[in-house]
């Protein structure tokens, strides 16, 4: 062999003890096995990283080695037809009952096929990498949990978790408020444009939010002392905290800010629709230990402000807690009332004004309903009535008072025929005009009742009638059925006497507001006189509320107001009073005979 050939020989060689020593000190695990798994060369990393699963200590086989924690490499391997190539890569091996404490607990395995006889093996210690995933998505999962789908603002939770660590600092720091609101109409323009056109608005409502905080509006840094965040804490609620506020002051011009931005009409789907919000506020300094407490305390304040006509800020007051448990308790008992038969109805006479001064005592009469509490007794209406509505009991309140009314009144036909009254008003809520169906349901008890459609006048509020396309859509329908339309309180809502053509109405009841005052107040006459002459051109008759004093009954005579109703001629009697109201007035002879009505 001459030199030449000798000094390739080794530098051949010594390139190989340079491969063989790189291997065996290589940070991973190698192994060259056969195809049957056979193991020919492993590195020291991979021995200690497979030792923990060799139950007999042996590394000969491969295959054997990883048989509890991948039984289908033997097929793997097998089933790979190409001369070479990947067989598997990055396969996750948890080692389980077998990792050494303080050792790995995840390898990671690649294999290689190298020709037709051999396979090398890459192991590594997967521990680390694993943690890291999970870690990465546990905080996926819990921003998701703390995120609104709809929106993409934070949520419920994430408003507790931050106002919790807000209250837990220590006094003395800045102060912080929470502003809670709620859609004034958001059910309403829902059901008017259909559940695309509700999102694409609470879409936009949490944009207007956001925009009109100061950056960053999403995110408070507790160790700062100053920050914002805008959430959607609920299917139309919203809620902003503030921090870093010198005085409540600052978080009261925020929610101004807050109200004139979001008064502004959104856009949907080519339309302007106006919706805006309630809001209520509580600052740091008034609030308890606990975040559910002070969230509970921030909608207590919005209710405060809805029932106050919404569209503003109302500021918690610690008295509001007892008002708001006050109402829970008559929610309560009143879903009970509902079950257990404790509502009933009363009937107030309407009676017909003639122009010899005449009264009609059979002309009509409204019903109304109240409550006989087993401890409390007679609860007044205006007790119940508006948590009914607030919590959307008055639908079923309303239901109950439609088909007691027509029983009885059906009932006074058979036993007094024409002495009996020829009308029967009640009244409607705004649940009840939501419903599609309701219409139907209307017919459904006139038919149980055998009342004729045209003895039902159903009232509705001149507010509620003025302001809702849908309202005015569920009234024809119900004017299709064949009963009347009364506007009810005339003078105190948004409609006037130019657009009282505009809605399908009958009869217009003049408000008690305008009536107590005609017989002192010229402006008052003046008023009713106007109400009184547009309603005749229209072909729509009228009614005065609230008459008590004969003074009264004189004016709204003279005016030609052709019925009225008030305690001058009767309080509301159940039933059997009103029977026995009917027969002392047939007996002092001071009812005509019957007109049309």
């Amino acid at each position: 062999m001459t030199h030449d050939e000798l000094a390739s020989q080794a530098e051949r060689i010594d390139a190989y003890e340079a491969l063989v020593q790189f291997l065996y000190r290589a940070p991973i695990g190698l192994v060259q096995a056969g195809l049957d798994g056979a193991v020919d060369m492993l590195n020291p990393m991979s021995s200690s990283l497979l030792m923990p699963l060799a139950r007999d200590g042996s590394l000969d086989n491969l295959f054997e080695v990883l048989r509890d924690v991948a039984p289908q490499l033997p097929a793997l391997a097998a089933s790979f037809g190409q001369p070479s190539g990947v067989v598997c890569e990055g396969l996750r091996l948890p080692l389980g009952a077998a990792a050494v404490p303080g050792g790995p607990q995840v390898l990671s395995l690649s294999i290689l096929k190298l020709d037709a006889d051999r396979l090398m093996a890459t192991v590594t210690d997967a521990t680390a990498e694993v943690q890291r995933e999970q870690e990465r998505l546990a905080r996926r999962l819990r921003t998701q949990a703390r995120t609104d789908a709809l929106t993409r603002m934070p949520n419920r939770e994430a408003v507790l978790e931050q106002l919790q660590q807000m209250l837990a600092r220590p006094a003395g720091g800045p102060g912080f408020a929470l502003l809670f609101m709620n859609c004034d109409r958001f059910r309403q323009i829902n059901d008017a444009h259909g559940q695309a056109a509700g999102d694409r608005l609470l879409v936009q409502v949490g944009e207007r939010i956001r925009g009109a905080l100061r950056p960053p509006c999403d995110r408070i840094d507790p160790q700062s002392g100053a920050g914002q965040m805008a959430a959607r804490v609920g299917a139309d609620e919203f809620a902003v905290l503030l921090d870093g506020l010198r005085g409540r002051d600052d978080a009261e011009r925020v929610a101004a800010r807050l109200l004139d931005t979001l008064a502004r009409p959104h856009e949907l789907f080519g339309q302007d629709v106006t919706c805006t919000l309630s809001m209520g506020l509580v600052w740091s300094g008034d609030a308890g230990n606990f975040a559910g407490e002070m969230l509970r305390d921030a909608s207590t304040a919005m209710v405060e402000a809805k029932r106050a006509g919404g569209a503003r800020c109302t500021v918690f007051e610690p008295a509001m807690r007892e008002r708001a448990a006050r109402r829970a308790d008559i929610e309560a008992d009143l879903r009970l009332a509902l079950l257990e038969e404790q509502l009933f109805v009363v009937y107030q006479p309407v009676v017909g004004l003639g122009a010899d001064g005449v009264v009609d005592h059979a002309a009509g009469v409204e019903a109304l309903v109240r409550w006989r509490h087993p401890q409390r007794g007679i609860v007044p209406p205006i007790e119940f009535i508006g948590v009914a509505e607030e919590s959307g009991l008055i639908g079923a309140l309303g239901d109950f008072v439609l088909r007691r009314a027509c029983r009885d009144f059906a009932a006074w036909q058979r036993a007094l025929g024409p002495r009996a009254p020829r009308r029967m008003a009640v009244n409607l809520s705004r649940a009840q005009l939501a419903e599609p169906a309701w219409p139907e349901t209307v017919r459904a008890v006139l038919r149980g009742a055998g009342m004729p459609a045209h003895q039902l006048q159903l009232e509705v509020t001149e507010s509620l009638a003025a302001q809702d396309q849908e309202v005015q859509r569920r009234l024809h329908e119900l004017k299709g059925i064949g009963v009347t339309l009364a506007l009810d309180d005339f003078g105190t809502g948004y409609s006037s006497l130019s657009s009282l053509h505009q809605l399908p109405v009958d009869t217009v009841k003049i408000d008690r507001s305008f009536v107590c005052q005609a017989d002192t107040s010229n402006h008052h006459r003046v008023l009713i006189e106007a109400t009184v002459k547009v309603a005749q051109s229209l072909g729509m008759g009228t009614v005065a509320e609230g008459i008590e004093t004969e003074a009264q009954a004189r004016v709204v005579r003279e005016l030609r107001c052709a019925k009225g109703q008030g305690y001058l001629f009767s309080r509301p009697l159940e039933s059997e009073a009103l029977l026995a109201w009917l027969a002392d007035a047939a007996a002092a002879g001071a009812t005509t005979a019957p007109a049309a009505a």
